[in-house]
C-alpha cells in the first residue's frame, strides 16, 4: 500500500491551521506543523496521535523571522515524505491604512507574502522535480474587495490570489496542484489578535465548515475555492471578464479615450 504524504501546516496551533491538521490526520496524512505557540501545537498533536495513530512532527517558528522562516524552508527542501504545503499562516491589521504603523505593516506583509512566496517557492521545486504534490493557499475574498476598507490586508490576499493562480498556470503541467482557498468572515482568533471590532459582522462562517468545503474544493482539483459563495457562475463570469480583457492589453497605441484631442 501506497504511503499518504505528509502534510506540512502554518499556522497549526489553533483555527484554520488546527482544522486542517485533524481533518488530514483522519484521512491518514502525517504531519509537520509550524506555528509560533509550541505548547498548543503539542497539545493538538498529543490529541491527534491519540485519535488517529499518525506521526506528527512540531516545528515551533515565528515566520516573520528569516532564521525561522529558513528551517521550515530547509524541513521543505529536504522532507522528501511532504507532498502537501497548505500555506495557512497569516494575520490582520485594525484600523485605517494612514493610522497603521510602519512597523506593523511590514512585520503583516512578510507573514502574509514573504512567507508564502518562499515557502510555495520551495515546495513547488521539489513538487515540480517529483512530477506531484499539492499547494493550498489561504487567501480572502477580502482581497477581491477594497471597499472592505482592509487596504493592506487585502492587499496581501490578493497577492496570494495571483500568485496561486500563476502557479497553477505553470506548475498544473508539471504535476503539482494549487488551491487558493478565499474564505469570508470566519471564527478564527485573528480576529481578536487584530483588536478588530466583529460587531459589525452580521454571521461569520464556523472553522470546521470553512475547512470541510476547502476541502470538497481540493478534492475536485479546484483552483479557485470560494465557500461562501453560492453560485459558481458568479466566479466563472469574473473570469471571462478578465479573460475578455486580455487582447488589447496587447494594443501598441493609447486607447483612443486617451489621446489627446488634436
Amino acid at each position: 500500500m501506497t504511503k499518504l504524504p505528509s502534510v506540512l501546516i502554518t499556522g497549526a496551533s489553533s483555527g484554520i491551521g488546527a482544522t486542517y491538521a485533524d481533518r488530514f490526520a483522519r484521512r491518514g496524512h502525517d504531519l509537520v506543523l509550524v506555528a509560533r505557540d509550541g505548547a498548543r501545537m503539542e497539545a493538538l498533536a498529543a490529541r491527534l496521535r491519540q485519535d488517529t495513530g499518525v506521526a506528527i512532527d512540531i516545528l515551533p517558528a515565528d515566520l516573520t523571522q528569516r532564521e525561522d522562516l529558513a528551517r521550515v524552508e530547509a524541513r521543505l527542501r529536504e522532507d522528501e515524505t511532504i507532498g502537501i504545503l497548505i500555506n495557512n499562516a497569516g494575520a490582520a491589521l485594525s484600523g485605517a491604512f494612514d493610522e497603521q504603523s510602519l512597523d506593523d505593516i511590514e512585520r503583516l506583509v512578510a507573514l502574509n507574502t514573504t512567507a508564502v512566496v518562499r515557502l510555495a517557492n520551495v515546495a513547488a521545486s521539489r513538487f515540480a522535480k517529483a512530477g506531484s504534490g499539492a499547494i493550498i493557499n489561504i487567501a480572502s475574498v477580502v482581497g477581491l474587495v477594497p471597499e472592505f476598507g482592509q487596504t493592506v490586508y487585502g492587499a496581501t490576499k490578493a497577492f496570494v490570489t495571483f500568485l496561486s493562480q500563476g502557479m497553477t498556470h505553470e506548475l498544473a503541467p508539471k504535476g503539482v496542484y494549487v488551491q487558493a482557498v478565499l474564505p469570508a468572515a470566519t471564527a478564527t482568533e485573528i480576529w481578536q489578535r487584530a483588536g478588530a471590532d466583529t460587531s459589525t459582522l452580521h454571521t461569520m462562517m464556523r472553522v470546521d465548515e470553512l475547512v470541510d468545503a476547502a476541502l470538497v474544493g481540493f478534492d475536485r482539483r479546484e483552483t479557485i475555492t470560494i465557500p461562501p459563495l453560492p453560485d459558481a457562475a458568479q466566479w466563472d463570469n469574473y473570469q471571462a471578464a478578465r479573460q475578455a480583457m486580455l487582447p488589447g492589453f496587447g494594443n501598441a497605441r493609447a486607447a483612443e479615450r486617451y489621446r489627446a484631442a488634436s
